[in-house]
């Protein structure tokens, strides 16, 4: 692998908890990229926010309604004023899963919500981001490696229903386990299965999705794959592996 530094850039920018997306483009660190990680959903300890919870115009503060097209009652509401529609969307996240050899790479969490737990690098997708882009940086901010987003491989899509989040996860691998701890992660590290902090993983309740990244690792083989979280279900399945109906379409 080939390591480029621009002297103590670097190490500033973690310092500092700074981002330049042209540290990503141009050379900080390159890695030579392949095929592996995975993605992760996040089971936050507070739910989002949801039409329920919005009472007034964030236009100008006059009362909101439950639109009806019809006698159909949408999910979405509307200012009694103005007019405005109100949508609460569902929130993003993106993740990378990276791995080296038969090891993931984990961070453990500098914030809260579960401060000291380990997950998969990952975190919200930001204004004027492609998907690739909010990967490869929340991957550098927590972890010090600085990979082209267009060298990640999408790996994983999935809904959060209950929390109203969708995530998007991607794979990469790099030649050697070198990773520095950004401001808003306690550590980081490249783990075997038997080696990861099983007990101290942020989310356990998508420990299958981590499992399945550690089993296509071994194995050399990548599916793309899809998750559907609700309150009362988990389902994980191979896109490759879907059916489909006599339209084309996938089920």
């Amino acid at each position: 692998a080939t390591h480029d530094f621009v002297a103590g850039e670097q190490e500033l920018y973690i310092q500092q908890g700074v981002f330049h997306r042209g540290l990503i483009r141009e050379v900080v660190r390159k890695h030579s990229v392949n095929a592996f990680a995975k993605p992760k959903c996040y089971r936050f300890l507070r739910r989002s926010v949801t039409l329920s919870d919005m009472n007034f115009c964030s236009e100008c503060g006059g009362p909101l309604l439950q639109h009806v097209v019809g006698i159909e009652l949408r999910n979405h509401w509307y200012c009694a004023r103005c007019l405005t529609p109100q949508y609460v969307s569902p929130r993003i996240i993106v993740t990378t899963f990276v791995g080296c050899g038969d090891r993931l790479l984990w961070a453990q969490r500098g914030l809260e919500p579960q401060r000291g737990k380990w997950g998969i690098p990952g975190g919200f997708l930001e204004l004027g981001e492609t998907l690739a882009e909010g990967a490869a940086r929340e991957l550098y901010e927590e972890t010090g490696i600085a990979v082209l987003p267009d060298q990640l491989h999408l790996y994983m899509t999935g809904s959060i229903t209950f929390i109203n989040q969708v995530y998007m996860g991607f794979r990469a691998t790099v030649d050697v386990e070198v990773c520095t701890p950004g401001v808003e992660s306690m550590d980081c590290g490249f783990f075997t299965r038997d080696e990861c902090p099983w007990d101290e993983v942020a989310y356990p309740q998508v420990n299958d999705s981590i499992r399945q990244a550690y089993d296509d690792l071994d194995s050399g083989s990548f599916d793309v794959w899809q998750a559907e979280m609700t309150e009362n279900d988990y389902v994980l399945r191979p896109v490759s592996h879907s059916e489909v109906d006599q339209s084309g379409n996938r089920r």
